[in-house]
């Protein structure tokens, strides 16, 4: 099978059928990552066919990429084999929901905006508000670790993710953890695939704990002349009774992009209105619970922002709050389409640290001539987004060592920084997953027991794993 996309094809289609593999070079040509194309795609059914595929991978020592929708296959470094693109849109059905024990069980392949549907039927939801909803998988959403504003209150992925079963690159299926909250036996090997961009195994079905859809829910926004303002009033949030749901900081050049877009009414304003009330630098909370919680979050919202120098300070009600939260899930995909050449930098540190990756941001901004767009979660994570006005290639030398700069500052702030988008002309000339990590040989560890034949997403990965 050596080299041969026909034999490869085949074989492929031997075991998913002939109408869900190709080899056509135009088809295949729409799955290319970073200018790298498969020489197959396959669509599995099921996790059987997906195990005899891993098996048959194995052995020819043939490198896989799986994706689901594709929404977040941008991210991490450029794939050193890619022979097949598993694509596990097939793998979409729900095996088990019950709604008075909170419990979700579905494939990876599922639709964000069809699990959120679903749930929402029962006044339920998952707390993975995350980029580009309406066509990412649920697999693809754990793999690429991106989280949402909803971690302020809810956490990450990990808090919620009660188990999961998957394949491992030599074909082997396995499962971890269990589809009730009281399950607690074993390790939760399921928590590794998190973020691990399909570098350990292929998810199949997730098991999460699901949540009940407040009774009412409102938003507070406020602004300040400087970033020390608005570090100052999350600060005091955090310091509080006061636990909203999302809790974002946007920078001047931020709120003007979320303020940018169309249909300003569906917030609640107009243009005009959105400008003023988010001028400076923005901190947009929203919260749940019932209107007597809603009016105590108002009222300490308010004074806290008072205490903290906020120049303007409103409340948005529950319509106003849904729609401004929408757009901030979209801050991603609405940053990505501001340049032809954004690149975004993922700083995670503790919330008092915030400021100085503001601060590096900046300067590194101003230094290099690049316009900088922030949005932070008050828990400590800050998108800094650096936006060329070309995508020339001499614009990529300094575009390569702002993004850098910034990835540093965070390490020097004693937490962890990546590049999770970026041009491909950028992959190999910026600090993709930064200067190193003390994890990084337990990581080829893990790496070696879960894929002994290093097939799965090669390259994707830190270090090149």
């Amino acid at each position: 099978m050596n080299g041969s996309a026909e034999k490869l094809a085949q074989a492929l289609a031997a075991i998913a059928g002939e109408a869900n593999t190709s080899g056509d070079p135009h088809e295949i040509g729409k799955y290319a990552i970073h200018g790298v194309t498969p020489k197959a795609l396959v669509r599995p059914a099921n996790a059987e066919e997906i195990a005899e595929i891993l098996r048959m991978c194995a052995a020819e020592k043939l490198g896989v990429v799986t994706r689901g929708a594709g929404t977040k296959i941008g991210m991490g470094g450029s794939p050193e084999r890619y022979d097949v693109a598993l694509v596990t849109t097939r793998l979409e059905q729900v095996h088990g929901y019950d709604p008075g024990d909170l419990t979700l069980s579905v494939e990876a392949g599922a639709h964000m905006a069809d699990v959120s549907k679903l749930l929402g039927e029962h006044g339920q939801f998952l707390p993975l508000s995350v980029p580009y909803q309406k066509r990412a998988t649920i697999g693809g959403t754990v793999a690429s670790g991106v989280d949402s504003p909803l971690r302020q209150g809810y956490g990450s992925a990990r808090d919620f993710l009660l188990g999961a079963e998957f394949v491992t690159g030599d074909g082997t299926r396995a499962k971890s953890g269990g589809r009730v909250v009281k399950n607690v036996a074993g390790y939760d090997l399921h928590k590794l695939f998190i973020g691990s961009l399909g570098t350990l195994g292929v998810l199949t079905k997730i098991n999460f704990k699901t949540f009940p859809v407040a009774e009412a829910d409102g938003g507070f926004l406020a602004s300040f002349r400087e970033e020390t303002g608005a570090i100052d009033f999350v600060r005091r949030i955090a310091q509080s009774a006061v636990a909203p749901a999302t809790l974002e900081i946007l920078s001047p050049a931020m709120a003007a992009l979320l303020g940018g877009q169309t249909d300003l009414g569906g917030m609640g304003m107009d243009s005009e209105g959105w400008r003023a009330a988010s001028a400076g630098w923005a901190v947009i909370a929203g919260f749940g619970g019932s209107k007597k919680v809603l009016r105590r979050f108002e009222t300490d919202l308010g004074g806290m922002a008072s205490e903290s120098g906020a120049a303007q300070a409103i409340s948005l009600d529950g319509g106003t709050n849904r729609s401004v939260a929408e757009r901030l899930r979209e801050a991603i995909p609405l940053l990505l389409d501001a340049s032809p050449a954004t690149t975004v930098v993922r700083a995670s540190v503790l919330p008092s640290r915030m400021g100085e990756i503001f601060a590096a941001s900046r300067r590194s901004g101003e230094k290099h001539g690049i316009r900088v767009a922030i949005v932070a979660r008050g828990v400590g994570i800050v998108y800094t987004a650096f936006l060329p006005e070309t995508s020339e290639e001499k614009i990529f030398e300094r575009l390569a060592a702002a993004a850098s700069e910034v990835v540093t500052a965070a390490e020097a702030a004693q937490g962890f920084g990546w590049i999770p988008w970026c041009p491909d002309g950028l992959k190999r000339r910026a600090l993709i997953w930064g200067s190193g990590r003390p994890d990084a040989a337990l990581m080829r560890k893990l790496k070696l027991v879960f894929d002994p034949q290093a097939i799965l997403s090669p390259g994707r990965f830190f270090g090149g794993i």
